[in-house]
Formats: structure tokens, C-alpha cells, sequence
């Protein structure tokens, strides 16, 4: 992986970090996930409308993505409304590269490095330390479906849109695609969960899922990209030092505890992603 390729990955991880720390800032996180996928969902059409039709090849990755990522989100805005940022974030984008990387050497053809591989390791490791806060911390157990479910979702894009976007060709249209349907296969859930309340929201709610909107495409635009010319893998590892940045937004700008475990944990994922440039 070349250096250009990972500060755009690293740029997509703070990207990724803060537009889950404005869904948490919400007062509803259910709505506030609605209207990112919404704002997300119309951007993606304007877009469309200025592309060709996927070839035939590509519709079967898209509704699999599709569905990966409205799985994702609602696992997601459900933990949120049962913990911490510094408590979800960790469980939820930590233990998917670790299901990836369980699953490459099955389903992908990417080789990587023992250097990454030990990286992918001591990854995980730092990310086990931070969601052990969980039991310790004395911190809501019913987070941890909703977090692994997230997790899971998470494991599967990652390698659906990996590869669908190798299939596309273009991965700007491919991502325009992929957040249309999420939009189109999202809101009939949350409508169905929460009834028509969830569409109501005030203008600070709708600016905070804007935001958060615009800094989601843009973090996974640059990964779906990233994903094209690297290793899927190694992309998706890469991708959770977002967690390092959601503790220090967690701790620095909406007050959430620290102590020794989180700056230790903190301090693994820091060496995770330094040995993957090995």
C-alpha cells in the first residue's frame, strides 16, 4: 500500500469516527440515522442521474450492499441508544476486520504480508481491551448484540463492496448505487420500528444528519476507492484507527470517561496500524 493511499484510508477513519459521534450527539439516534441515509440517498441519485445503468453483473453486489448497510445502520443507531461512543464504536467497527480477515483467505484473492497480518493481530488485541470497559465498566450488556450485529454487517460490505466495485469498475457510481438503495430499503424499517414519529425532527437534527451524512460518503467513497487498489483486508483494518478518534472525541468533546485501559487499548490500535506499513 502506498503512502497517498493510506492518508486517504486515514482521512476516511476520522471522517468515519466523527459522523458517528454527531448521530451519538443526537437526541434520537434512530432519527438521526434515517436522516444521514436519507441526505446520502438523494446525493447518491443526483449522481446517478448523471451516470449509465450498472451493467447486469454488478445489480446482484449492489443489493447485497444494499442490504449489508441498512443491516448496518440500524444494528448501529440501536447500540448507540444503549452506550457510550467510546464503548460501541470500539465493538462494532473493532471485531469486522477481524471476520474479514478470517474470511479473506477463503473468498479473496489479496495476499497479504506476515507484517499486516500481525498488524490485523495486534489490531483486534487493542480493540478487545477497549470493549472490555463493557463488563468491567459496569456498562449496559443488551449493546452487545446490537454492537457484534453492527460488527457483522460491517464484515460483509466490507468484502461485498470491495469486490462489487472491482466488478462496477467506477467506484463513485458504485457507492452512489449502493447509499440509493440503502436509503430505499432503510426507511421502510425505521418507519416500521418507530412508526411516523422517526420522520420528525427539528432543523438542529436535520443539520447534524446532514453533516454526519456528508462526512460518511465521503469517508466511504474513499474507501470503497482505497478498497479497488489495495487489499481488501488491509483497507478495511486500516479503517478502524477511526476508533482512536472516536475515544479522543468521546473523551475531548462529549466528556465520556477515560482511564489506563482505554489509552493502553488506544495505544495497541495506534501499533495495529504502524505495523500494517511494515
Amino acid at each position: 500500500m502506498s503512502a497517498g493511499i493510506f492518508a486517504a484510508v486515514m482521512a476516511a477513519a476520522f471522517l468515519h469516527a466523527a459522523w458517528n459521534s454527531l448521530i451519538k450527539f443526537g437526541a434520537s439516534k434512530i432519527t438521526g440515522m434515517l436522516i444521514l441515509t436519507i441526505v446520502q440517498g438523494v446525493a447518491g441519485l443526483v449522481i446517478l442521474l448523471m451516470r449509465d445503468l450498472p451493467g447486469l453483473e454488478v445489480v446482484p453486489w449492489l443489493a447485497a450492499s444494499g442490504l449489508f448497510h441498512a443491516g448496518y445502520k440500524l444494528f448501529l443507531a440501536l447500540a448507540y441508544e444503549q452506550g457510550d461512543l467510546s464503548r460501541v464504536y470500539p465493538i462494532a467497527r473493532g471485531t469486522a476486520p477481524l471476520i474479514v480477515m478470517a474470511l479473506s483467505g477463503l473468498v479473496l484473492t489479496d495476499a497479504l504480508t506476515g507484517w499486516e497480518y500481525a498488524g490485523i493481530a495486534v489490531l483486534g488485541a487493542g480493540i478487545l481491551g477497549m470493549a472490555r470497559g463493557v463488563f468491567s465498566g459496569g456498562e449496559a450488556v443488551r449493546l452487545l448484540p446490537f454492537a457484534l450485529g453492527s460488527a457483522a454487517m460491517t464484515a460483509g460490505y466490507s468484502i461485498v463492496d470491495g469486490l462489487g466495485a472491482r466488478v462496477s469498475g467506477d467506484a463513485v457510481t458504485f457507492v452512489a448505487w449502493l447509499f440509493f438503495l440503502d436509503m430505499v430499503l432503510f426507511t421502510p424499517v425505521c418507519l416500521a420500528l418507530r412508526g411516523r414519529d422517526v420522520l420528525r425532527a427539528d432543523r438542529r437534527a436535520w443539520g447534524l444528519g446532514a453533516l454526519a451524512a456528508a462526512a460518511s460518503y465521503g469517508a466511504y467513497a474513499i474507501a470503497v476507492w482505497a478498497m479497488t487498489v489495495a487489499p481488501i483486508a488491509l483497507v478495511a483494518a486500516l479503517r478502524e484507527s477511526s476508533i482512536l478518534f472516536a475515544v479522543l472525541i468521546g473523551w475531548l468533546v462529549l466528556g465520556e470517561r477515560m482511564h489506563r485501559g482505554k489509552a493502553l487499548s488506544a495505544l495497541l490500535i495506534v501499533a495495529g496500524v504502524a505495523l500494517t506499513r511494515l
